[in-house]
């Protein structure tokens, strides 16, 4: 059995109120909640928040009946294992055992239906503890990410023999992003974080990439959704 999960708090720093912020015609977190919706290999749906009405927003849609969130992991400070753990927990309680869980960032709106079921098919064929979506680096530490030494000179952060004068002899390097994270429920059990296990990643266009955590994060995002819609690949 397959528990798809959004986790989404009600208050937010950068931009109040986000999660359930119109996008487009739609609130935020809806543009996540519709594909785990849409997917005919998830099972069950289930918010997770502090937030009692994006929480009745989510029975509404067809959620399961978790609960709101217990004030420890409600702020900004808990760490989202703990959050997929609870939910997880709750979950059970209703449903009884599940094999995986995938829990899509409700803040990563560009996600497209073919990336969740893309990093599912990895995740049948690999058979990981967890898939993590990625995408490459724009910056890496082998050639143009910089620190300061006790003098105040800067110098690569990680120098390799020889240097590297060229990004294309670099090692490759990827930014974990939100867009989906597919996990195997054992592991999820046992582990205290992300990884302790075999992680492998799901790598996504950085155009895909973004995630709401400013308001110019919004604009942007907004304005790269517009041409989603526009190309049908959004409804």
């Amino acid at each position: 059995m397959i528990i798809g999960h959004i986790g989404a708090r009600g208050g937010s720093k950068g931009v109040p109120g986000k999660n359930f912020k119109n996008l487009h015609g739609k609130p935020l977190i809806d543009w996540s909640l519709d594909q785990l919706f849409a997917s005919n290999d998830i099972d069950h749906v289930v918010v997770s928040t502090d937030d009692p009405e994006m929480y009745e927003h989510g029975l509404k849609r067809g959620g399961l009946d978790i609960g709101l969130r217990p004030a420890h992991l409600a702020n900004d400070t808990a760490g989202k294992w703990d959050v997929w753990q609870h939910a997880l927990e709750e979950v059970e309680k209703i449903t009884g055992p599940a094999s995986t869980f995938i829990d899509l960032d409700c803040t990563s709106p560009l996600r497209l239906q073919e990336d969740l079921d893309g990093a599912l098919a990895l995740y049948n064929s690999q058979k990981p503890d967890m898939v993590m979506s990625c995408c490459e680096s724009r910056k890496n530490p082998y050639f143009n990410i910089l620190e300061l030494d006790d003098g105040g000179s800067l110098h690569v952060s990680k120098p390799l023999p020889g240097g590297v004068v060229a990004r294309q002899q670099a090692p490759k390097v990827l930014d974990h992003v939100g867009l989906v994270y597919i996990l195997n429920t054992d592991y999820l059990r046992r582990a205290t974080s992300l990884f302790q296990g075999r992680v492998i990643p799901y790598e996504v266009p950085n155009e895909r990439g973004l995630d709401v955590d400013s308001p110019i994060d919004w604009e942007i995002i907004a304005f790269l959704m517009g041409r989603q819609i526009a190309q049908g690949l959004k409804g």
